[in-house]
């Protein structure tokens, strides 16, 4: 019977090439039917773990930064995408610490321009803004039922303002030019961005679907604007987690954590 630790290099030999046999042959289907320089390509990134995470804040719109793992994490995304070749014309980052510097750093690896657009920024959530969970429960108990245009934390967003607003971001986007485009933000913006782009129509009280973005997981889309169609090519929210020690297939990946707060 194989070591342990070479049934883990295996295994994560493994993720390897899917991940990179995936990417391979959603730009072979794209290349072979729609000319690329009629695509927008989307890349929606969430930014590595903040200090908000790790400490299980309300983050919204407080500017966190990354911890040590997050950039571990921001880093070894980047060298992965560096060995298998993915490009990128522009990097799109929302200016909150956490999402800039995952950016940066990635832009870095990449070469890529870098521009901020305070539209990829994460929902507000008011006063609950930097407040751990009990102190939030505490501060600010939850009504019982929280309607579409409700704001968060007294002062916040609604899900309807976060909504409209996904959509700003979206249509920002279509009005540049076809490209492969980068997009460093948040798990709660990210989500109402594919409501948007889906068709999904946001409902009351935190119902409806939720797209999972752990730390530097992220969607991959294109869009054909001759004919409006958009097409959602791969979630992946399990190999970004590799540590920059783990993409050199030293140790298998963690198991996934709960998600935190975004």
């Amino acid at each position: 019977m194989p070591e342990p630790n070479l049934i883990r290099m295996i295994v994560v030999v493994k993720c390897v090439a899917m991940t990179k046999a995936f990417h391979q042959k959603v730009n072979a289907v794209t290349e072979e039917s729609i000319p690329s320089e009629k695509l927008h390509c989307l890349t929606l990134l969430r930014h590595g773990e903040s200090l908000g995470n790790a400490k299980g804040y309300y983050q919204g719109q407080a500017d966190f930064p990354l911890t040590d793992k997050g950039i571990e994490q921001s880093h070894a995304l980047a060298k992965l995408w560096q060995a298998e070749g993915v490009e990128f014309d522009l990097a799109i980052s929302s200016p909150l610490r956490r999402a800039r510097q995952t950016a940066e750093i990635i832009a870095q690896t990449l070469s890529l321009p870098l521009e901020f657009e305070p539209l990829w920024m994460e929902r507000d959530v008011g006063q609950i803004s930097g407040l751990s969970r009990e102190e939030a429960a505490k501060r600010f108990p939850r009504p019982n039922f929280i309607h579409l245009y409700q704001p968060l934390g007294i002062d916040g967003e609604s899900l309807l303002e976060t909504y409209l607003r996904a959509g700003r971001a979206i249509q920002s986007l279509m009005i540049r030019p076809p490209g492969r485009y980068l997009i460093v933000s948040h798990g709660g913006i990210l989500n109402m961005a594919l409501y948007h782009i889906l068709g999904i129509t946001p409902l009351p009280n935190f119902q409806g679907p939720r797209f999972r973005f752990d730390n530097t997981g992220y969607a991959t889309l294109t869009f054909e604007p001759e004919e409006h169609a958009w097409r959602l090519t791969g979630l992946f929210p399990l190999f970004p987690k590799l540590s920059a020690e783990q993409a050199n297939l030293s140790k298998f990946p963690p198991p996934l954590p709960q998600q935190t707060t975004q």
